[in-house]
């Protein structure tokens, strides 16, 4: 671990007064100091990040991939001395730390794969038709190339899986964008130890020089920096609604404006339908007692509203819900930051006229620092229409009952709440059959549509979309999980009447992954 900023493969160390990093459990400072950026140190890394990918950009697919793959196993040759790092910088238990290094690595190979594979790139090829009439139509082929140098942000709540190697990074590179990261300051040993992982997976395998490079800050003025450099072509980040479109607004004031993917908020609608309460309302309780404290809540899929109607199976749910909340004992939070907020936030939204707290944990550590108590609250549909209180993020282990008279102003809920991450539907034996106005207008809100399951838990697979409408993300045609992620960081080109010999390997006659679109208007391969 150091606590240096790396540009491309050197350790600089800058004059600013360096600061440490804090375990959560214990509110105490913790090994190792880590010098902030500065200035000069943004335009060094974007400079290097410009000029790398000149070569990077055009390096043979499988290069990129034996890249990508090298990550993960310097990663996991990183072993202990990372698991408990990232432990004491976030108070989150090894098991935890483990299964998402397992992610991430997975995350890594996955594109690797993409890459190889090929199609990703969307190589079509329109063949010239010189005897068509009244005009010959020339020989179009068009194709995404990468963009540039990639910023992105580490996440506060995933030190490893959307952190410094996590899925922002790992698309990006898979695009052939350099990347620079600018690490979180809540876990800056853990950001360091997989830096420098991804550094000795450059060199091992010959990538340029500044195709990777990190900065630490434990402020805000590096990140404003790095947005506002000339040479950033885009950014990524997951973190707060304020931080999201703080970083957008820096990207659209530019001369030239650039793209920031940001994910920032989402409340995760559940939808209790009254089949489904009769029929199994114990269970859905457990399940939605599970995922409410899961993690101490601070997921950005933690499902922050349940919205139901009015009947008595409803009461049953409500008793068993309560008393799994009561008996969930308080947990660390990741930051003492994330913590005032949860606290502040919660009790600004239980003063309001006619919300009341069913239940919340009895069960305290008084022995450490950082504690959330789970909460579930209730309040009537009419009020909830009324504030927009209701509608933010409460980071953390909260949940909001919101009761409505019929499914009519259940529906009128769901249209008040927003841009969403998910919305998931509980249904009875029957299914949604009967609700089809309700599911459409839960498809218009969500990225993710979940039938009878909890939002919490991403799979990273080809078929998921981790983004939805605002203000859950700034541009909800991209997710940021997935192998679709790395269509944020890439554009389209046509050539058109091309010389053959000069054309990208994807575009030649002969590449199986070409797509053509013939005279009938029929898309087949070659």
């Amino acid at each position: 671990m150091d606590g240096r900023n790396i540009i491309g493969s050197e350790y600089i160390e800058t004059a600013n007064r360096p600061f440490r990093a804090i375990n959560p459990n214990t509110g105490l400072p913790l090994e190792g100091e880590f010098y902030p950026a500065n200035s000069n140190d943004v335009d060094a890394a974007l400079k290097l990040a410009n000029t790398a990918f000149r070569t990077y950009k055009n390096l043979h697919k499988d290069e990129k991939a034996a890249f990508l793959r090298a990550i993960g196993e310097e990663i996991i040759a990183a072993g202990d001395t990372l698991i408990q790092r990232a432990c004491e910088e976030t108070g989150l238990p090894a098991a935890r730390i483990i299964g998402e290094r397992g992610r991430t690595v997975t995350q890594l190979n996955m594109f690797a794969d993409v890459v190889e594979e090929g199609s990703w790139v969307e190589a079509i090829i329109d063949p010239a038709l010189p005897e068509r009439q009244p005009a010959p139509r020339p020989d179009l082929r068009r194709m995404l190339v990468p963009i540039g140098p990639v910023v992105v942000f580490g996440a506060s709540n995933f030190p490893l899986a959307f952190s410094v190697a996590g899925g922002d990074t790992a698309s990006a590179l898979a695009a052939g964008c350099p990347v620079i990261v600018k690490a979180h300051s809540a876990h800056p040993g853990t950001s360091s130890i997989v830096a420098s992982a991804i550094v000795k997976a450059a060199q091992k395998t010959g990538m340029p020089e500044g195709v990777f490079s990190i900065l630490f800050d434990s402020a805000y003025q590096i990140g404003e920096a790095l947005v506002k450099h000339p040479l950033t072509k885009s950014v990524a980040f997951t973190g707060s609604f304020k931080g999201g479109m703080a970083l957008n607004r820096f990207a659209s004031e530019r001369r030239v404006p650039i793209p920031v993917f940001a994910e920032m908020s989402s409340i995760n609608p559940v939808i209790l339908l009254p089949e489904a309460l009769e029929e199994r309302a114990e269970q859905i309780a457990a399940d939605y007692a599970a995922s409410i404290t899961l993690g101490a809540g601070q997921f950005c899929t933690n499902p922050g509203l349940l919205l139901c109607v009015r009947s008595e199976a409803l009461e049953t749910f409500k008793s068993a819900l309560s008393k799994l909340i009561e008996g969930s004992p308080s947990a660390t939070m990741l930051t003492s930051g994330i913590c005032d907020n949860y606290c502040s936030l919660s009790d600004k939204i239980l003063s309001q006229k006619d919300i009341k707290l069913l239940a919340q944990s009895k069960t305290v550590n008084t022995e450490a620092q950082n504690q959330a108590a789970a909460m579930l609250a209730e309040v009537p549909a009419s009020v909830f229409l009324e504030s927009e209180i209701f509608r933010e993020e409460v980071f953390g282990p909260w949940s909001l009952l919101v009761v409505a008279d019929n499914i009519n102003q259940l529906e009128e809920v769901l249209e008040a709440v927003g841009g969403q991450l998910t919305v998931s539907l509980i249904s009875g034996e029957k299914g949604v059959n009967g609700y089809e106005s309700l599911v459409s207008k839960a498809t218009d809100i969500a990225g993710r549509l979940l039938m009878n399951g909890v939002p919490t838990g991403v799979e990273v697979c080809h078929a998921m979309q981790h983004g939805g409408p605002f203000p859950s993300t700034t541009d909800s045609r991209f997710t940021s999980v997935g192998a679709t992620a790395i269509r944020r960081f890439v554009r389209p080109v046509c050539y058109q009447g091309w010389q053959a010999d000069m054309l990208p390997d994807e575009l030649k006659d002969g590449n199986p992954l070409n797509i053509w679109r013939l005279n009938d208007k029929k898309w087949t391969k070659e």
